[in-house]
């Protein structure tokens, strides 16, 4: 097959993972830039650099959503599938940022393969989108409530007696580790997601052997480079939503939610589950905030977070069946 349709869907996925770069920059410095620990400008230099070196660890994600979520069929039609998938996940990811919600790239990606494939009538593998997807998506919101809960907890024990304005500033300082920790997860899962779909588009076109799933290097480097600049381009509206718009983080607090939510990438990476960071980090942000009082939490502001998660795999799956109806006949495949 020509090499052409390829390198368009690969430039898309590039596109998906800018979007996602700067969708999903605030996951990992919200709160270090909210509690004035970074400054955006640094925080934002320090999350590429971060998110760029983690891309080189998620391969298990990547394999998950280029081999278990859809067969696509090879040729023009796969790639016309990979395609609009991207660009409704793309869609997606731009219609949430210009309300300034923090939706999930990585389950708009899902949920695009989803919508493409049946309106192309390919097979989606409905039992391992509920095993490595769905379940991981429900568990991880819950375990971050708790899990941030539970850590607050402990810091606020430990430093029960400690001078607030000493306390303060060491977390500001530790909060540069915590937040290169969530950026460095962000990367495993999401840089690695788009990977896979690069990795799909090959196989589609015979590029690659279909019982081949590792990642070429170029496409992992390709990958990592493109959404550390969508990092550094920033995603201020989602920034503040996160940083301000729950709940007014202090330096231990924003500490807590961060180590919380690097955690829980960590792990879910090791599972080859591709969770959302945008679940992760806002849920561990409710549970933390929770410590000092249940309305210390804007859960109206929570609420709207709760209906993008919602409406993500629908929303993105609708918008990728449109495309896939639209590119299917104007290449006539």
């Amino acid at each position: 097959m020509e090499w052409l349709p390829v390198a368009l869907v690969t430039l898309l996925a590039m596109g998906f993972n800018y979007t996602n770069g700067f969708h999903d920059a605030a996951n990992a410095i919200a709160t270090s830039v909210s509690t004035r620990a970074l400054t955006p400008r640094a925080a934002l230099a320090m999350a590429a650099v971060a998110n760029l070196f983690g891309a080189f660890f998620g391969a298990k994600v990547a394999e998950t959503v280029g081999n278990g979520i859809i067969d696509a069929p090879d040729g023009h039609l796969g790639l016309v599938l990979c395609g609009a998938a991207l660009l409704g996940a793309i869609g997606w990811n731009l219609l949430t940022w210009w309300f300034g919600l923090p939706s999930s790239s990585s389950h708009a990606l899902i949920g695009g393969l989803g919508g493409a494939a049946l309106a192309a009538g390919a097979t989606v593998k409905w039992a391992g989108i509920l095993e490595k997807v769905i379940i991981p998506m429900l568990i991880s919101p819950v375990v971050g409530v708790i899990l941030g809960f539970c850590v607050m907890k402990v810091i606020l024990r430990i430093f029960h007696d400690a001078n607030p304005g000493r306390t303060k500033r060491g977390f500001r300082m530790a909060q540069t580790a915590s937040a290169a920790a969530m950026a460095f997860g962000h990367g495993m899962q999401d840089a690695a997601k788009t990977a896979g779909v690069v990795v799909l588009a090959l196989t589609v076109a015979g590029y690659q052997p279909g019982g081949d799933h590792s990642i070429p290097l170029w496409v992992l480097v390709m990958s990592a480079v493109v959404i550390s600049l969508g990092t550094y381009a920033g995603g201020w509206r989602i920034m503040r939503t996160l940083g301000r718009g729950i709940i007014h983080l202090d330096p231990p607090q924003g500490f807590a939610a961060e180590v919380t939510a690097a955690s829980i990438l960590y792990v879910a990476t090791m599972l080859r589950a591709p969770i959302s960071t945008t679940h992760a980090i806002t849920s561990a942000i409710m549970g933390v905030g929770a410590t000092k009082s249940l309305k210390a939490v804007r859960w109206g502001v929570a609420k709207n977070i709760v209906g993008a998660w919602i409406f993500t795999f629908p929303g993105a799956g609708a918008l990728a069946a449109v495309c896939m109806w639209v590119l299917s006949r104007a290449f006539g495949v």
